[in-house]
């Protein structure tokens, strides 16, 4: 399941080498020369800490509430000094005001029913990236790893790609081992820019968390669906748990209050003086 807010669309390995050079010794000089390349090393990546209070400001970013260590904010927004901040990126599906750029820019990387137009995530109003093909998710991950890198460069020290189940809306065009393919490159530009990466959603791909190269998870309503320890075995209790509802964030913190984060938000993740914000912790 995918719970996110509309945010505007204008937010949004290196390989190491080493050469050895060649040993000359100059004639009656005995001098030895010698050269060696090595390409930059990619930044440190930095997990976040388990069960540290968690804020979900994907729908708009404001002062976090006292005590918060660790939060999400969309790509677009700032990250907040002295926390632990997780850039939030779509990157499976469109922002729904970015509709009009994917369709001059990149119209063939929209998924496309039999009649030619856009298959939607309906709740969402969201359309799907097409990642089917080596070449479009090749083509797909030089857009969003650009996103990626603008995380990095904000200062975020993690990224959440968003939307890893659309295979699920796809009917049957996307499947499993697409996603897992294009999260696997995203999870590559992410480390080379010193970003940890997060699973977001779908035990459906828990097992292949390794292959990919997830860090950490962000997992909505795991509580309401019973799958928090999945989350919680997978990666070390590193997950960050939101529910929307007073009777699911009370499921999870009892079931696993004490050792990951866990967060009530409501549905749509409003700013903080909103009418109809919510914000709880276990």
């Amino acid at each position: 399941m995918s719970k996110h807010a509309v945010t505007p669309f204008l937010r949004r390995r290196s390989t190491l080498a080493a050469l050895a050079g060649g040993v000359a010794v100059a004639a009656g000089a005995g001098v030895m020369f010698s050269s060696a390349f090595a390409a930059k090393a990619a930044p440190k990546v930095v997990l976040p800490q388990a069960n540290a209070t968690f804020d979900y400001q994907i729908g708009g970013a404001y002062t976090p509430p006292a005590g918060v260590k660790a939060l999400s904010r969309d790509r677009g927004a700032q990250p907040v000094r002295g926390l632990y901040n997780v850039c939030y990126v779509n990157a499976f599906q469109t922002q729904p005001d970015a509709m009009d750029w994917w369709q001059k820019k990149n119209p063939d990387l929209l998924l496309r029913d039999s009649s030619g137009e856009p298959v939607n995530d309906e709740a969402w109003g969201e359309a799907l990236l097409d990642t089917s093909t080596a070449a479009k998710r090749t083509r797909l991950a030089n857009i969003v790893g650009g996103w990626v890198d603008g995380c990095a460069k904000s200062g975020f020290q993690a990224v959440e790609p968003d939307n890893l189940d659309s295979y699920e809306r796809s009917g049957g065009r996307l499947t499993k081992a697409h996603n897992a393919a294009f999260a696997k490159l995203l999870a590559t530009r992410a480390h080379a820019a010193g970003l940890a990466i997060g699973q977001k959603n779908t035990t459906d791909l828990l097992g292949q968390r390794k292959s990919i190269g997830f860090d950490f998870a962000v997992a909505e309503e795991c509580g309401r669906y019973d799958e928090c320890a999945d989350y919680a075995t997978a990666y070390g209790n590193r997950v960050f748990v939101i529910e929307y509802t007073a009777r699911d964030f009370s499921k999870a913190c009892s079931s696993v209050g004490a050792k990951l984060s866990v967060v009530q938000r409501d549905l749509d993740v409003r700013p903080a003086g909103r009418s109809g914000y919510v914000f709880r912790t276990c």
